[in-house]
């Protein structure tokens, strides 16, 4: 299984997956048709499906255009605004494409119809789970927010991580001040940033090095605590009012 990066916008990526000898992809979150359309000309594929992770212009505005010369079923979140869902999902919802097996997760809390893929050693997260970060809270509630990271937490900590934004050197950096003395990041960010100079995609990452560099899965982490509670400047509760503190820091940043 092959996993494609294609750039969009100023910082979108939009995953292509295609299993081994197959001329057909699953397209996850067009944002735009124009590049995806060019690459699927190049190497002379189809669509076979496409995967949407939550409402956002950025993810969805290619859709249309798409479906319009590639005409495929569309999996995306049950109760969504999108018009163009045709397999709308829930929560543990399963479904088979080009032979592999997805699971549906529900992760709410960048927005509510937010969903995310699971297929073994692959997760394409959209905005809920960043490189070093997560998405901005625009609809949801940190409770929910911290539920639907504690769900990503669970999978194999050799998951691939395919979030939809080239964030990482910036999370990376924000990171870096709730934990200065976090030695894995110190590391990794130094590397991301040799990685940027050179206009290198930073994604994938992996659920076992996110545990141990990103703030917003680290939210139960002593460290991480500590930290929101300098921040805030009194003592917190719980996993949930830290999680809120460290969302409102970085969106502060």
């Amino acid at each position: 299984m092959r996993v494609h990066p294609i750039k969009a916008y100023s910082d979108n990526y939009i995953w292509l997956i295609q299993p081994t000898a197959e001329k057909q992809v699953i397209v996850v979150d067009p944002g735009d048709s124009g590049p995806v359309k060019a690459w699927l000309k190049e190497h002379d594929a189809s669509v076979d499906s496409y995967l949407i992770t939550h409402h956002h212009w950025d993810h969805t505005d290619g859709l249309q255009p798409l479906l319009d010369d590639f005409p495929a079923p569309v999996y995306g979140p049950k109760d969504s605004k999108i018009s163009q869902i045709s397999q709308p999902l829930q929560e543990f919802d399963k479904f088979n494409r080009l032979g592999l097996s997805f699971e549906v997760l529900e992760t709410p809390g960048h927005t509510l119809d937010h969903i995310s893929f699971y297929t073994p050693g692959h997760l394409f997260c959209g905005d809920t789970l960043f490189s070093g970060g997560c998405g901005r809270m625009f609809e949801g509630t940190p409770e929910q927010f911290v539920d639907s990271l504690s769900k990503l937490r669970q999978l194999p900590g050799d998951t691939r991580v395919f979030c939809a934004h080239e964030y990482t050197q910036a999370n990376l950096t924000f990171a870096s001040l709730v934990e200065p003395d976090n030695a894995v990041l110190k590391s990794y960010l130094e590397k991301v940033k040799l990685m940027r100079q050179q206009d290198q995609i930073t994604l994938p990452s992996s659920l076992q090095l996110e545990l141990a560099i990103n703030p917003f899965l680290r939210f139960d982490q002593p460290p991480v605590t500590d930290a929101a509670e300098n921040h805030a400047k009194r003592e917190l509760s719980n996993k949930i009012e830290v999680f809120a503190v460290i969302r409102q820091w970085k969106d502060d940043a």
